[in-house]
């Protein structure tokens, strides 16, 4: 059998075998317990890792995080173009959707201001701009939604994203701003 140490980090499988070896080794359910809170709090410390990356990803792309609904407020009444990251710790989001964030603002034409919001971590931030995106929009994340003068025009909800190649988002964020931002 394996020994885990304190220093480990989990993912979810990882996770399932700690706990499929530790059955039966605890004679109580107060040890039990006991393991699964520590368990509990390695998976805690792996997730706040795992957003710590995503944030930097993301702000070293030049994205200005939007933590509060007051934040949003403010991004999306400011002039001109603004592309709106709806950022998230899934595999699409990783994998595809922050390279193609990072990516698609090295063209001619690109938007003014360049946020995002965490969705399931930022939730009164995502809130607030959700609802700026209207009726219409589908609540989805990883999304991109591009505002002019703070009105929707154009969006790469996460149906758009999942399963495509980073460049193919690129590219479709690429023709958004062709057709709606001006030259820098």
């Amino acid at each position: 059998m394996r020994r885990l140490s304190k220093a480990s980090k989990f993912n979810f499988f990882q996770l399932k075998e700690v706990k499929v070896l530790c059955r039966g080794k605890f004679d109580d359910d107060a040890n039990l317990k006991g393991a699964n809170r520590y368990m509990n709090m390695d998976y805690d410390l792996f997730m706040q890792e795992i957003l710590k990356t995503a944030r930097a990803e993301i702000e070293g792309a030049g994205y200005e995080q939007l933590r509060t609904p007051e934040a949003v407020e403010e991004a999306f009444a400011r002039p001109g173009t603004t592309l709106v990251m709806v950022n998230s710790v899934c595999g699409c989001a990783g994998g595809i959707a922050r390279p193609a964030a990072a990516q698609c603002v090295h063209y001619d034409k690109r938007p003014d201001n360049l946020v995002t919001v965490f969705a399931g971590q930022d939730k009164e931030a995502t809130a607030a701009a959700r609802y700026h995106f209207g009726e219409d929009h589908l609540p989805s994340s990883p999304s991109f939604v591009l505002l002019k003068d703070g009105q929707v025009v154009a969006e790469v909800g996460r149906y758009e994203i999942e399963g495509h190649d980073p460049m193919s988002v690129v590219t479709n964020l690429q023709a958004n701003f062709e057709e709606h931002c001006d030259e820098l």
